[in-house]
């Protein structure tokens, strides 16, 4: 336990560089899978990390050793980790808890308040049209979802950039893109560690839409990003309006006046990809982060391990 107890927090570190390779040279929709599923194995494993390391300064108080009929100088003797480390992962435990509680309830109210929208809004084929001048577009989870689509937007576009604008947001439908951006998300609340990964992830959801949106669409990937780069800057032009509620891709909450289009991802790398080659699937850094995330589960199954044989031996 003495090593394997910090792994997982070590392991963490790596989440900035490792999302900048993940975003930047696997395709899109496995770059999204695999940086959601980094931020939630690493949170949970740091997490769990947290408890065992707060656990071995609880089971030195006194009157819990004796509730648990542990010996003092046994735990004491044989306990990998300082008292004061103890203490410290207590209190990070706890902020952890308390973060990733709050952003939960936040993204269950958000997804709640955007089914409900999406139920009211009167589409039946999925596209809403909204009376608005300031050019805008974005999906709105639901069961059906929908897609909304300002006048000002459609006055931007053309009809084939048009039809290109309502595949890339009907992609985040089909595809729960808001999904993979709320449990990254969420990782990052439990530790900050991994914003990276959750900020990755808000861009290959981006990258990923935009690639379906060529594929169903025209085919031409050039088309596709200079309808990227259009719409972007028809948004950028739009003075911020009041706040208002933005319910696409993770729940973010209030935002100003600006389209998910713009604001979700750096747009010049979108269009730069779009630009290039399309990206293979690379098994390299896939096979790199399975190795990284067996690292965290092992090493913590086996610090759980040692603090039962710990407790085990404190109770004879």
């Amino acid at each position: 336990m003495h090593v394997a107890v910090y792994l997982p927090l070590l392991l963490s570190l790596l989440a900035a560089p490792g999302a900048r390779i993940l975003a930047e040279r696997c395709e899109p929709r496995l770059a999204t899978w695999l940086l959601t599923t980094s931020a939630v194995v690493l949170a949970a494993a740091s997490t769990a990390s947290l408890a065992l390391l707060a656990a071995t300064g609880l089971i030195r108080i006194p009157p819990l050793a004796t509730i648990g009929h542990w010996s003092l100088q046994v735990a004491q003797r044989d306990d990998p980790a300082e008292l004061s480390v103890a203490v410290v992962a207590g209190v990070l435990l706890a902020a952890a808890a308390f973060a990733a509680a709050h952003m939960m309830w936040r993204r269950i109210r958000s997804l709640a308040r955007a089914a409900l929208d999406a139920a009211c809004v009167p589409a039946p084929d999925g596209l809403m049209i909204l009376d608005d001048p300031a050019p805008d577009a974005f999906a709105l989870p639901g069961l059906p979802g929908r897609v909304v689509v300002s006048t000002g937007m459609l006055r931007v576009l053309d009809e084939s950039e048009q039809r290109i604008l309502l595949a890339h947001e009907r992609a985040h439908l089909d595809n729960h893109h808001y999904l993979f951006v709320a449990l990254a998300q969420f990782g990052a609340a439990a530790n900050p560690l991994l914003r990276p990964l959750a900020h990755a992830a808000t861009y290959t959801v981006e990258r990923w839409a935009d690639e379906r949106a060529a594929a169903i669409t025209t085919g031409d990937r050039d088309r596709v990003a200079r309808t990227v780069g259009k719409a972007a800057l028809a948004v950028r032009r739009t003075p911020v309006r009041s706040p208002v509620r933005s319910p696409v891709l993770g729940m973010i909450g209030v935002t100003g006046r600006r389209s998910p289009l713009s604001g979700a991802g750096p747009v010049p790398r979108r269009v730069a990809a779009l630009l290039a080659p399309p990206t293979g699937r690379r098994i390299g850094p896939a096979l790199i982060t399975t190795a990284v995330l067996l690292a965290a589960i092992v090493s913590t199954g086996e610090a759980a391990l040692d603090l039962h044989s710990l407790l085990e031996l404190a109770g004879a």
